[in-house]
């Protein structure tokens, strides 16, 4: 064999990133290391694998995607063998892919991540977000070997362990009126503009909570992004509903935001860890989802304000 793994993973991040800008960037290697691993893999195997765009980053050949499926297989097996190792020396080690919510990548897994890397020297985490349909997906194709997400639309062949549940909450600006409630109603929301989270999954959980209740929101825009959503509520387009209680106070922008309890029994979000049911975990997952059960609690959770509202404070601001 006249490749090295080393070379492949050189060659997969160039493929995702399309650009070895980004790919340097991704595996903290210099850009021409990179460039060398690439074109010794095309002499390798006589194939083009990238169509090179003057000032536009690559394009994957059709003989590259062929060697993208197989390259991602042999160097997930080749990680693999630290955690052969590992669990016969009973100690943790290797590489864990965690896949998670976009609304939680700023927020939990920074904190949750460096916490276990700092617990166990000889891992590393490797960190892709998706949104729910996308992460689960990726746990059926072996990209990721955890998943930490909601217990949103999870079919039989997925494992989950539940952590803490997130109530659902109103958002709003510092000049919206809504801000002197501690409580509102789905009914009063109603008739207010409403800025809504659009991600798949996410926005039918949302929807379904004025649904049961026979009502419907005054939708007037919507993104995928969470923090474009609550810019736009700093700004004062309307409110927005969340499960995430991020510990900053304030918008991307500067903006304040403040956050309103909603009233009744709302069905919350359970956070959790998801893995595929037909794969025997092994000790770095093991480790992981005992790390998570630690670390993630009612009392306690990385990146976000605690679960129960301060007493005698009016309404609490938003994170």
């Amino acid at each position: 064999m006249k490749f090295t793994i080393r070379q492949l993973e050189y060659f997969i991040a160039t493929a995702e990133t399309g650009s070895i800008t980004l790919a340097s960037a991704r595996v903290n290697i210099s850009q021409p290391s990179i460039s060398t691993a690439i074109s010794h893999l095309e002499q390798e195997f006589g194939a083009q694998l990238f169509i090179r765009h003057h000032a536009q980053g690559l394009s994957i050949t059709a003989a590259g995607r062929a060697l993208l499926r197989e390259a991602r297989e042999l160097v997930k097996k080749a990680e693999n063998l630290y955690s052969t190792t590992a669990d016969s020396s009973m100690s943790v080690r290797g590489v864990l892919s965690v896949g998670y919510m976009l609304t939680l990548a700023p927020i939990v897994m920074p904190e949750l991540s460096q916490a276990f890397c700092k617990a166990f020297p000889e891992t590393e985490i490797r960190q892709v977000a998706f949104n729910q349909e996308g992460l689960l997906e990726a746990l059926r194709r072996g990209d990721i070997d955890v998943g930490i997400t909601y217990d949103l639309d999870l079919a039989s062949d997925v494992s989950f362990v539940p952590l803490v549940g997130l109530p659902p909450h109103a958002v709003c600006s510092a000049s919206d009126p809504l801000r002197r409630k501690k409580i509102v109603t789905l009914k009063e929301l109603v008739a207010q503009p409403m800025i809504l989270l659009d991600l798949p999954l996410t926005r039918g959980y949302f929807l379904g909570l004025f649904m049961k209740e026979n009502l419907s929101p005054t939708i007037v825009a919507r993104s995928p992004h969470a923090d474009v959503v609550r810019s736009m509520v700093g700004n004062g387009y309307g409110y927005a509903l969340f499960n995430a209680r991020p510990r900053c106070e304030v918008a991307l922008d500067g903006t304040r935001l403040y956050r309103i309890r909603l009233a009744g029994p709302q069905p919350p979000l359970v956070l959790g860890i998801a893995t595929l049911k037909q794969l025997q975990k092994t000790r770095i997952v093991q480790a992981f989802e005992s790390h998570c059960r630690e670390r993630i609690s009612d009392n306690c959770i990385p990146g976000m304000a605690p679960l129960r509202a301060p007493r005698d404070r009016g309404a609490p601001r938003a994170g």
